[in-house]
């Protein structure tokens, strides 16, 4: 198993070279006052300023992407929804957070040239296959909760390029998991990924944390993010005596992983440890009442953490969206979007008749240069290589299963940071 991880980044390397290299990028353009070495977008005077989506807006991880697209909704509200002196209009699309919807909603995104920038992907897999595309369109994201090593990797491909990412890394996380573990003074622990660029990475970084920290992973296993039966590889995790099971894994894979390790009884008792890739209601729908006792790392979004701007941002939520923040990431959501228009105004030029004009690669170095950004999330400032998100978690774990009493903070509550 640890040689398949170089080979899915050999792959996402040479996709993203392929779909994004230096030819595809060389277009030095000068339009109106702005020339630029990717292009650069004409807005007429009084037409809308285009910003896209790309993020899960269905199916079973939805509110990973859809919680996040909501809360850049409630940025460009702040904004009265006016950019540079013309009105800003959101085109979200759905990425499916799988590589191929990351493909054909980058596709979509990159046809329409009038599109100055991109909020999102939600998942790292949504960006494997869509953010080579976006690039080569020239058109530069501001990552809401892709959070793969590989996105933001000093050595990564062209066509990553385009990537700023507002929300921690895995490298990050995986710390977090570690901490979680020692802190319960476990030593030996099992880990399971799906294939996914991100559930992958992240089992990596732990594991080589783990053992940094004198921890033994006793079993490393893998299944198919479309498995069902997930009985014979518990089977083989049970024999080796975990006291942890850390799963970094989608709702899908993760709601048939705690009814099933119930039946195995090498595993009675043994805890499972995800992350907030399950925050979602969704999974209750899916587990039922053996989600109960489940715990996940996720981004500490603690009122009493964040302050009394994250306890109103919450409040316009519910009031636009008739319920409270369906998942962990609607803060990034605001911060990316906010972090994209900054950078927008930043770099606009208007010319005499009020036309404005925006260079691509002139937006791009914009975001990359966000530097004490006061955002929901934190105070953030982007490294070298595109990571800008803030890095505070917690462990939660669920304690209904009932899809109606899913309330961040109170199920999931929180039980360790």
């Amino acid at each position: 198993m640890s040689s398949v991880l170089p080979r899915r980044l050999t792959a996402l390397a040479l996709a993203a070279g392929l779909l994004a290299g230096p030819a595809g990028l060389a277009r030095a353009e000068t339009l109106g006052p702005v020339t630029d070495p990717v292009g650069v977008v004409r807005i007429p005077r009084g037409a809308p300023i285009l910003i896209g989506g790309l993020m899960v807006l269905s199916g079973p991880d939805l509110s990973l992407g859809l919680d996040a697209s909501r809360g850049a909704e409630i940025a460009f509200d702040d904004r009265r929804n006016v950019l540079v002196g013309h009105p800003i209009r959101y085109l979200p699309e759905d990425g499916q957070c799988s590589v191929e919807g990351g493909q054909t909603g980058a596709t979509r995104l990159a046809a329409n040239r009038q599109i100055v920038g991109v909020i999102g992907t939600a998942c790292s897999s949504e960006a494997r296959g869509g953010a080579p595309i976006l690039w080569n369109a020239g058109m530069p994201q501001a990552v809401t909760s892709a959070t793969a090593p590989a996105l933001t990797a000093p050595d990564r491909p062209v066509g990553l390029q385009g990537t700023v990412r507002f929300v921690y890394n895995d490298i990050n996380a995986a710390a977090a998991a570690v901490r979680y573990a020692q802190a319960q003074t476990f030593t030996r622990v099992a880990t399971l990924h799906d294939g996914s660029l991100y559930a992958e990475q992240l089992v990596r970084a732990f594991e080589a944390q783990f053992k940094a920290a004198g921890g033994t992973i006793v079993a490393a296993e893998a299944v198919a993010a479309s498995d069902s039966d997930l009985r014979p590889v518990l089977t083989r995790i049970g024999t080796a005596k975990p006291e942890l099971i850390f799963a970094p894994i989608f709702v899908g894979a993760t709601a048939y992983l705690v009814r099933q390790a119930k039946e195995i009884g090498s595993l009675a008792g043994t805890p499972v440890l995800g992350t907030d890739a399950v925050m979602a209601p969704a999974f209750l729908e899916a587990a039922g009442d053996a989600a109960i006792g489940y715990r996940m790392t996720g981004i500490n979004n603690d009122p009493a953490v964040l302050g009394q701007r994250y306890v109103d941002f919450r409040a316009k939520y519910l009031a636009k969206f008739g319920e409270n923040p369906i998942g962990g990431f609607h803060g990034n959501g605001y911060d990316a979007a906010l972090a994209m228009m900054l950078a927008i105004e930043r770099v606009a030029v208007k010319d005499a008749e009020g036309n404005t004009y925006i260079g691509r690669a002139a937006l791009r170095d914009a975001l990359m240069r966000t530097a004490g950004l006061d955002g929901i999330t934190g105070r953030l400032s982007c490294d070298p290589h595109g990571d800008c998100g803030a890095s505070r978690f917690a462990v939660f774990e669920y304690t209904s299963g009932d899809p109606g009493s899913f309330q961040e903070g109170k199920n999931p509550r929180r039980v360790f940071q």
